[in-house]
Formats: C-alpha cells, structure tokens, sequence
C-alpha cells in the first residue's frame, strides 16, 4: 500500500493558504472548458508550494482499521434509520411574506441584499469567471437560482450578497446567521434535515469516482483498494464511504484520510499524485473532467441524492418562498431551469437533462 503524503508542518494557520489559494484561482485567465489544462496545471503548482507546506489529513476524517465509525458517520447512519425519503420534508409553496422575509426586506442602503452561501470553486456551479473583471464575476448553475430567488423577493435579480462557504462551513453559516440561504450543490440527507430546513430537490445527481485515464480504478468496487480516496470534509461522500468500508462494501485498505475543505482541491491533489482517486457528485465530477482531460468518471453512480436550497429549521416563510420560486423556475421554459442547465450543464453531463431532473416535488413537512 502506498503510504499517504504526509505535509510538513507550516507555521502559518490553513486558512491563510486557502486564501491564498482561492485569490491566485480567481485571477489565473482562461478557466473553462478542455482548453483549461494548462489553467488547471497551473493552479496545482501553485498549490503544491502551498499544501506540501500546510494541511495534515483532518483528525476527524481519519479511522485506523476496525476503529468504529466516525461521530459524523455515525450521525447521519442512525438519521438515516429513522428517516425516509429527506427529499420530501419541506415546506408547500407560497408567496406570504413572513418574519424572514420582513427581515430582509427591511435592510437598508446598500445591505438590502440577500446574503447567500455558495461556492465560487465548482466549474459551472458555482466559480468566479476570470474573463469577467478584476474580481471576476460569479457564474453557474446555482448562481442563476440565487439571481432567480433574488429577483422574486427584492425585485432585482442582483441584490445578494455572495459568501463563499466551504464544504463543512454550509450549516454552521445557516446556523450562526452569516448567511439567509446556502445554494451550493448541497446534497439533501437525513442527518442535515435535522440541523436545518431544506427547499424542494432542485437536481438530481449521485455519488461517482474520478480517476486518471489510466489509473486501473474502475469504479466504486475492489478496484479502490489500497487507493488513496480524497473528499471535502463535511461532505455526503466522505460519510458514505466511511460506512461502506465499516460494512464491507468498501475494501478496508481503502485509505479516507485525505480531506479538504473544497471539493476543487481534491482535483488539485488527484493532479499532484497525492491521491489515487476522487469521490464526490457526479454533477461535481463531470465538471472537474472538464477542467483536466487526462481523468474521467469511472463506473457508474453509485447513489441517488437530490441538491436542495438550505436555510434555516425556523424560516418556515423563506422555505415556502423558495419552494413557490423553484415550482416557477421549472415551468419557465424560456429562462428557467431547463435554459439553466443547456448553458452551463449540458457541456459536461449531455444534451438530456432527463437524468439530472428533480422528481415532482412533495410537500410531506408538517411544520
């Protein structure tokens, strides 16, 4: 088994590289498409000055064999006995102002935005455009439903407030108030409808594994042994594969410990050979083998899982609201979500958005 890269200490804090990291990405020209190899390459040998220097695999994301599940994993395997079908607890729709709402509203001057989590890494999700300005502007499939959302509740499609959140920063934001909303590939599951409220699905996506070309990896089977697996801390995939390697469906050599706070970073590690493989969102991955032509998806997805709008468990108003929203977004044929998806999706996950479509929404939340 090839033994995990192992950073050497560094004594500044991880979230100065991040940054670092995050501002060079922004302004590097020419991030899109097959043509953005030399893009990409770019970043990961900036990168790699920074993270050999820096990160350590999380302690939290690391299990020696045999060794119980994580309390993460363990959370979100006893939410998911109790629970079925997450997807469906929400809210009905409507487009009655309440408490949340008001609170909005009632901002003044230039803080009358809604203040939004996304991510501004994610190829065509939700990533800073360099072509368009100094900072470059935000872009994306998320990043239209934010506009969208923006528009039926202030009247102007850009009065947000954009924070990028990372990974396992989505709930604590919703939940410490820094922002109203989360709208960042964030996949519906039992163990977070607990902690807060989620919209309507408003995509459909599932667990799949990139890999170099011609990495011998072909899937999510006994081809990943001895492979080093990378996902964002905080994520589903990281939980999932906990417990799979825990019951066996997963092989146990299988090593987790290479997290990261951005899904885009485990594409920079997979570049740098740090890691053998990278499990996380089809929709996600498809993007990432945009980015580099040398990896590809390997295998087929091996869940199903439904991307929802999160706020906060109390914002009952704000969630009908978004869910009337997400009802008008799919009927809009001229400049909604089917228009969204040719625009920025259809490059990377096909012509046919039969696949990545939501189920009809149900409305099974009593309050």
């Amino acid at each position: 088994m090839t033994a995990p890269h192992r950073p050497h200490p560094h004594p500044h804090p991880r979230q100065s590289w991040l940054r670092a990291a995050r501002h060079l990405r922004a302004r590097l020209r020419g991030w899109g498409g097959v043509g953005a190899m030399a893009t990409a390459c770019a970043v990961a040998l900036v990168l790699a000055l920074l993270l050999t220097c820096t990160t350590s695999p999380s302690p939290t994301a690391t299990r020696p064999a045999g060794q119980s599940l994580s309390p993460a994993a363990q959370t979100e395997a006893q939410a998911d006995e109790e629970c079925t079908a997450p997807e469906k607890q929400t809210l009905p729709p409507s487009d009655a102002d309440g408490p949340t709402i008001e609170a909005i509203k009632s901002r003044e001057g230039e803080k009358r935005k809604l203040i939004v989590g996304v991510d501004q890494n994610s190829y065509r999700w939700g990533y800073r455009n360099p072509n368009s300005g100094e900072s470059g502007t935000l872009e994306g499939f998320d990043i239209d439903l934010v506009h969208r959302i923006a528009e039926d509740i202030l009247g102007d499609p850009n009065a947000v407030q954009f924070k990028a959140i990372p990974t396992d920063q989505r709930i604590p934001a919703i939940e410490d108030g820094r922002v109203d909303m989360v709208v960042r590939t964030m996949t519906i599951n039992c163990a977070r409808v607990q902690d807060v409220a989620f919209s309507a699905p408003y995509f459909r996506t599932g667990q799949q594994v990139l890999a170099p070309k011609s990495s011998p990896v072909e899937g999510y089977d006994e081809t990943l042994a001895d492979r080093r697996i990378c996902t964002a801390a905080g994520s589903t995939a990281y939980a999932r594969l906990a417990e799979d390697k825990e019951t066996g469906r997963l092989p146990e050599s299988a090593d987790l410990r290479t997290t990261v706070p951005n899904q885009l970073d485990c594409l920079v590690r997979l570049q740098l050979g740090e890691v053998d493989a990278v499990v996380t969102d089809g929709a996600l991955a498809a993007s990432q083998a945009a980015q580099d032509p040398t990896v590809q998806l390997k295998g087929e997805a091996f869940t199903t899982e439904y991307y929802g709008v999160a706020m906060r468990k109390d914002a009952d108003d704000l969630v009908r609201r978004v869910n009337r929203i997400l009802v008008d977004f799919r009927e809009d044929t001229a400049d909604g979500w089917q228009a969204s998806y040719t625009r920025w999706l259809s490059a990377t996950l096909g012509d046919d958005p039969s696949r990545s479509e939501p189920p009809a929404p149900e409305y099974l939340r009593k309050s």
